[in-house]
């Protein structure tokens, strides 16, 4: 079912974007099967279409190590109407570019969410206007209060967009308390790329806030803006597709714990 595959849900990079534009970029195909379910296996939990297991573009098992995080991408496939959205299954992606793309390059990839900690978006501030400094540091203080008392990782805010130089003890203590495990990561990843705050995935991860907040405090100066300036409506749908993929990664998160 390997070509099945490809042809359906499309190459899954771990940047989601990414991943999103491919698959809208993929010819789209009716609804060949009747049903989706999940099959113990050595490798995991396998997802299958009628019976037949699933594999990935990198032709390995399509098999998740929890079984409701396996259900849970059953599930969109069970829930295709007559022509499959690929956009709809962000779980099935996920763990597509997990097992293809992570599993065998977990420091490759912890490296890549590391880095975030050394230019966070939490840390860059606005002197003015003052309602949006006040709402920056309403959602984005608590984190940064969190990182320094629970982790230990003490980092340094600044004003304006220039680049300031994070202790290499905070950037260690950060790097620490990210997941060992292949599939976390690979949420943490996803949750890095589209908060585009290493910090605020941590925190998610580590329950410190829950998703709507840290949904939230990544949003904090497009919300403000649009406040002032009014939506756009291609913002607005291109957050909508990002949310999609947030929700999935933070529920990954869930299942996996």
């Amino acid at each position: 079912m390997r070509e099945l595959f490809d042809e359906v849900a499309g190459h899954s990079p771990l940047d989601p974007q990414e991943a999103a534009r491919q698959s809208s970029r993929a010819p789209q195909r009716k609804r060949f099967y009747t049903t989706a379910g999940v099959e113990e296996r050595p490798e995991g939990f396998s997802v299958t279409l009628d019976g037949k297991p699933i594999r990935t573009p990198g032709k390995r098992l399509l098999a998740a190590p929890r079984r409701e995080l396996a259900e849970a991408m059953a599930a969109e496939w069970e829930a295709q109407a007559d022509v499959i959205d690929p956009l709809s299954m962000p779980l099935t992606r996920l763990a597509n570019s997990t097992i293809d793309g992570v599993l065998d390059n977990t420091d490759a990839v912890m490296d890549d969410v590391a880095k975030y900690f050394g230019s966070d978006l939490l840390f860059y501030r606005a002197g003015f206007p003052e309602g949006l400094a006040a709402r920056q540091a309403e959602y984005w203080d608590p984190v940064v209060r969190w990182a320094a008392d629970d982790l230990g990782a003490h980092f340094i805010l600044t004003e304006g967009v220039m680049h300031v130089a994070q202790p290499e003890r905070a950037l260690a203590a950060a790097r620490a308390a990210l997941p060992k495990d292949p599939w976390s990561l690979a949420a943490m990843h996803v949750l890095t790329t589209l908060t585009g705050s290493a910090l605020l995935a941590l925190a998610l991860y580590h329950k410190a806030c829950d998703e709507d907040r840290i949904w939230a405090a990544a949003h904090v100066d497009e919300d403000w803006n649009a406040k002032q300036w009014g939506e756009d409506e291609e913002v607005v749908a291109r957050r909508a597709t990002r949310l999609r993929d947030f929700r999935a990664a933070a529920r990954a998160l869930r299942l996996l714990a």
